[in-house]
C-alpha cells in the first residue's frame, strides 16, 4: 500500500474527529506539536483534551478543500466543533508527522447576497504550473489592496464585471461592487476593516490562502482568505475572520 500524502494525512485526522477512528492520530508527531489554537495547549494532550470535552458524537468534520504547499497543509473544513462551523486549519509536517498546527473558526452563517456559501464553489486543484506565480499575485494583492489600500490598482487583480469576482463572505455580495459597498457600510459605521500585517501566502496551483491580521469590528482578528485565481486574477474569495484573544485569555 502506497503511503498517504501530507494532503491526506491531514484531512484523515480532521474526519477522526466524527468518525473516532484512532489511527490518524499517528501522524502527529508525539514529541513535538506546537499548537497555535489558543484555547489548546501543546501536544497530543492538548488536542486529546479538547476531543475529551466535545458532547459525546456531536463532532463533524466535512473536509471540501485540501492543497499542500511544501511542508504545510491548508485544509477549509465544515465542523460542528462546538456549533456549526466553518474552519481553515494548516499544518505543518516534519519527516511525514505533523509537527505544528494554526485554525482559524467562523460560526456558519446563510448564504449570502448573491447566494453562495461559505464553503461551495470549485474544490479541484489545477494550474500547478501557475503556483509560484498565483502566490506573487496574491501576496501583491494582500499588501497593495489590503493593507495599503491602493484601490487605483484594483483592476490589476480582479475584474470590473461582478461575475469576474464570486463572493463567498456571509454578508459581500459578488464583485468589486458588492466589496465596495460592505466597505463603505463599515467605514460609515466607524468600523472600517483594517489589514495590518500578512504573515503567510500559501497556495497551490489556483488556489492560494493569505493568512494576515488587523482590526474587524474594533476587535483585533486574524484573517484567513482563501483565493481562486485563472489566467492571471482572482476570481473567487472564501474567508473566515476569527478575534484574537488578549494574552491573559490564552
Amino acid at each position: 500500500m502506497s503511503q498517504p500524502t501530507q494532503a491526506e494525512k491531514a484531512r484523515q485526522l480532521l474526519e477522526s474527529l466524527e468518525s473516532g477512528d484512532p489511527a490518524p492520530v499517528a501522524y502527529i508527531n508525539p514529541a513535538k506539536y506546537i499548537q497555535h489554537n489558543l484555547a489548546v495547549a501543546d501536544g497530543l494532550a492538548g488536542f486529546g483534551a479538547v476531543l475529551q470535552a466535545l458532547p459525546k458524537g456531536s463532532a463533524k468534520a466535512d473536509t471540501v478543500r485540501v492543497f499542500q504547499d511544501g511542508d504545510y497543509v491548508v485544509a477549509h473544513t465544515n465542523y460542528n466543533f462546538f456549533g456549526p462551523k466553518v474552519g481553515f486549519d494548516v499544518f505543518r509536517f516534519e519527516e511525514g508527522k505533523i509537527v505544528e498546527h494554526w485554525d482559524n473558526l467562523q460560526e456558519i452563517a446563510p448564504a449570502n447576497p448573491s447566494g453562495r456559501t461559505q464553503l461551495d464553489g470549485p474544490t479541484v486543484v489545477t494550474d500547478l504550473d501557475k503556483t509560484k506565480q498565483n502566490k506573487a499575485i496574491v501576496a501583491d494583492f494582500v499588501q497593495a489592496i489590503l493593507i495599503k489600500g491602493e484601490m487605483e490598482k484594483i483592476s490589476q487583480f480582479i475584474g470590473a464585471e461582478d461575475d469576474q469576482y464570486l463572493q463567498h463572505n456571509p454578508v459581500v455580495g459578488d464583485g468589486l461592487s458588492g466589496l465596495g459597498q460592505a466597505m463603505k457600510a463599515l467605514a460609515e459605521q466607524g468600523m472600517p476593516m483594517v489589514y495590518t500585517e500578512n504573515h503567510k501566502i500559501l497556495g497551490e496551483g489556483n488556489f492560494v490562502l493569505a493568512i494576515s491580521e488587523g482590526q474587524f469590528l474594533n476587535k483585533h482578528v486574524a484573517f484567513y482568505d482563501l483565493f481562486r485565481l485563472d489566467d492571471g486574477k482572482i476570481v473567487e474569495h472564501w474567508d473566515t475572520i476569527e478575534a484574537i484573544p488578549t494574552r491573559a485569555e490564552w
